[in-house]
């Protein structure tokens, strides 16, 4: 699999009402990814703070040579790159997407 298929695998989105300090807020995670998690008064800002931390755990894992699951395959209609400008990470994914993903092993 390279980069992109891994970054195209669709996980299970959790989402949760959580109280905190008397105000409601939403808690979105990928339980089948990883423990982190998203919260924000606005479900849309929680979803794209989720996004941003989910492909920096992709990349993350690949680079220590440990694979994220693969639940399901890989959605073939996504734009990996074009999300990861769009949140901000086209650095991290430049030049990355169509590489094995085994060649990312032990980069930093």
């Amino acid at each position: 699999m390279n980069v992109r298929d891994y970054l195209s695998i669709p996980y299970i989105l959790q989402a949760r009402p959580v109280e905190r300090d008397g105000r409601w807020t939403r808690r979105l995670r990928y339980p089948e990814l990883g423990a982190f998690a998203a919260e924000h008064e606005d479900v849309e800002q929680a979803l794209l703070e989720l996004e941003r931390l989910r492909i920096g755990e992709v990349m993350r894992r690949l680079r220590a040579g440990d694979p994220p699951p693969v639940p399901r395959p890989p959605l073939a209609t996504t734009d990996q790159g074009w999300w990861a400008r769009h949140l901000g990470l086209g650095a991290l994914v430049e030049g990355q997407l169509d590489r094995p993903a085994e060649e990312l092993a032990g980069e930093q």
